[in-house]
């Protein structure tokens, strides 16, 4: 009982993880052994384009599975009000077409999609895409630049930023939501799904990685943040967004075939322009 107590004493975590291990802890501890170096920071933000244009060329169109289940997590994809009205769609990131392409597979009804992404390549892919059609504009952008939507010409219903906003600069996070604001339209609806503070995918970095606190570097140059339900929703209600729903959801990424079945937590909201 006492070793319990004490693990209990040294646990920290929040709703979706009440604890860490202390096994947990100490990874967290030796990530903070050696944080990369502020020259290194520099040049993984001046090269965030190189490395993700260089991820899709390294794994093309196969990395990612199709998003089927958005229409399940985000029922204001299937229609926001009025079913039989065509909406327009906005995706922030869309790589090579992930969750695009399994919308018009099942024949949701959209007046046009707007889709961006940093890499020049991932936008060929999404072209190059059997299902690709003149209702899609697929466009190479930085988000957190003035103007980068400036392709839009008519104010869009849902905005879609699924895994995205944690590739960025912390610093930028604001920057990004100015710009997304103004292409909304009045009540339109922004859909958000990213990493959850404490995710496995965080506790399994290793040293040298981390460049600040919750934000670290991936093997190949590209970079993930972690969350907060409360640093989200300040977010965004600090850039004019009303919250509809903001909360860590646990998810499980299983793979039979390699013996994996771990645990997952991401961040889940839905925010409007009013």
């Amino acid at each position: 009982m006492e070793n319990e107590s004490n693990e209990k004493e040294m646990c920290i975590g929040h709703v979706a993880k009440p604890y860490l291990s202390v096994e947990e802890i100490n990874k967290m501890k030796i990530q903070n052994s050696r944080l990369i170096s502020g020259f290194q920071a520099l040049q993984l933000e001046k090269n965030a384009k190189k490395y993700w244009d260089l991820f899709y060329k390294r794994n093309e169109d196969r990395f990612f599975k199709d998003r089927h289940w958005t229409t399940r997590e985000f029922k204001e994809l299937l229609g926001l009000g009025n079913p039989s009205k065509a909406q327009r769609l906005l995706e922030v990131g869309c790589g090579v077409g992930n969750l695009i392409y399994p919308l018009l597979e099942d024949n949701i009804n959209f007046e046009i999609i707007y889709a961006c992404d940093l890499s020049p390549r991932a936008i060929e892919f999404v072209k190059n895409n059997k299902l690709f059609n003149p209702k899609i504009v697929a466009f190479q952008t930085d988000i957190t630049t003035t103007n980068c939507f400036e392709v839009i010409s008519n104010k869009v219903h849902i905005a879609v930023l699924i895994f995205v906003l944690s590739s960025i600069h912390p610093d930028k996070f604001k920057s990004v939501l100015n710009n997304l604001y103004p292409v909304l339209d009045n009540n339109g609806v922004v859909l958000f799904r990213d990493y959850g503070q404490y995710d496995m995918t965080q506790l399994r970095f290793k040293p040298g990685h981390k460049i600040s606190e919750n934000f670290y570097m991936r093997q190949d140059g590209t970079r993930s943040y972690f969350f907060t339900i409360e640093e989200v929703q300040n977010l965004f209600e600090s850039t004019g967004f009303k919250t509809i729903t903001c909360s860590y959801i646990e998810r499980r990424t299983i793979n039979l075939k390699e013996n994996i079945d771990v645990p997952r937590i991401f961040v889940q909201a839905k925010f409007m322009k009013v």
